[in-house]
């Protein structure tokens, strides 16, 4: 850390020109291990914070103006005035949450009257599935709570982060990821019912094994992929499925149900989509006992099946994701193999004995260079806690 907190403090002074009275923030990213497209169907989830995140330094200003530069964009320093904040434009730039955020906590009754200098600087892969957007929001979202209202829980902030995606940036998202990273512990991951928002913290034993992030290194943006469709179908299969049993969200239903119910669907593009969502469902609720009972070989298998249930009824993997996944399971030593995140490219995960890390990451990485055309990307995971000042 006081390597970055060199790196943020040397690029502040060069663009800003001054030394202020520094606070320096970090939010990590996450990785889900599984359930996967459930968060939105009020199902179960199963994500841990990692170690790749976002860093930030700030100083507050005297006056209402805001200024924020990314090391990470090519956007330079963009000025903004809290007297004259509007709603984001959709401009993709990365200060629509910076923006979103402000006015999101000053909805809710935070007084933000100061303005600020930031400069941002993270590690982890945009558009790679594992948040980087929620990252931010609960970076910033910490580090205006943290400035002006101490008040504010890392729960608030996981739901104003998701009003953010939501509503600003137009990613009819769920909760998993900024509740993932703003409520994250360290060497935990969250089995969270998104419904309730009741969570335990499970403890990562891995007996010798570890968790390898594969990138696929196609970059893909939510708002631009088919994540508001694949919501979409899921909530048309539900108004159906509400015409014959009483339930609120396709996380109500147990495999069994759904099959006594699902001749309601009339289309199966949407019957395949709710059958995606309930049996992960009811698969992360198996994998977390299994995973408590020692038994990561079956904690394997049950993601591989997670990924097949992806690659053919939900249809978000595509041949990037496929083609790590199985390549990964030709390796000696992996249990088991998934995408993470929603899909469209950007990552997925194997779960290796460590000793058989290295190879396997050799293995896939000449398949995959073969078959796509260029490298992947792999990052041996470290759970870490929710987002602080450092």
């Amino acid at each position: 850390m006081d390597k970055i907190k060199d790196n943020l403090r040397k690029t502040f002074t060069e663009i800003y020109g001054y030394e202020g009275d520094f606070r320096y923030f970090f939010s990590p990213g996450r990785v889900n291990l599984i359930g996967e497209h459930t968060d939105y169907n009020g199902g179960h989830v199963f994500p841990a914070a990692i170690q790749l995140g976002i860093s930030g330094i700030v100083a507050q200003r005297d006056d209402t103006k805001i200024r924020c530069y990314s090391m990470n964009a090519d956007e330079g320093v963009v000025e903004k005035d809290l007297k004259t904040l509007a709603e984001p434009t959709h401009t993709r730039s990365w200060t629509d949450y910076v923006t979103g955020m402000i006015q999101v906590m000053q909805e809710e009754g935070s007084v933000i009257d100061r303005g600020f200098d930031l400069v941002i600087c993270g590690n982890l892969p945009l558009g790679s599935g594992l948040s980087s957007s929620a990252c931010l929001e609960v970076l910033i979202g910490y580090m205006l709570k943290v400035l002006y209202d101490p008040k504010v829980t890392n729960k608030q902030i996981a739901l104003f982060g998701q009003r953010v995606e939501n509503e600003y940036i137009g990613v009819n998202s769920g909760i998993m990821d900024q509740f993932a990273i703003a409520m994250g512990e360290e060497n935990k991951a969250l089995y969270l019912d998104t419904a309730t928002l009741e969570y335990e913290a499970v403890p990562l034993n891995m007996s010798g094994y570890t968790f390898v992030i594969m990138n696929t290194n196609k970059k893909r943006e939510l708002a631009d992929s088919k994540y508001n469709e694949r919501r979409a179908e899921c909530e048309q299969a539900l108004e159906e499925l509400q015409s014959i049993v009483d339930i609120q969200s396709l996380g109500e239903l147990s495999p069994e149900e759904f099959e006594a119910y699902s001749f309601i669907i009339s289309d199966p593009v949407r019957k395949r989509r709710a059958k995606h969502a309930v049996y992960e469902n009811a698969r992360t609720s198996l994998a977390v006992k299994v995973l408590m009972a020692d038994k990561l070989n079956l904690f394997g298998l049950l993601m591989n099946a997670s990924h097949e249930s992806l690659r053919f009824d939900y249809e978000v993997t595509g041949v990037e994701l496929d083609t790590l996944v199985d390549a990964a399971r030709e390796c000696e030593g992996v249990l088991g193999a998934r995408m993470t995140g929603a899909g469209f490219g950007g990552c997925a995960i194997a779960l290796v004995r460590y000793e058989y890390s290295l190879i396997m990451q050799e293995h896939v990485k000449k398949i995959y260079t073969e078959k796509i055309g260029y490298e992947p990307s792999f990052y041996e995971v470290e759970f870490k806690g929710g987002p602080q000042e450092i």
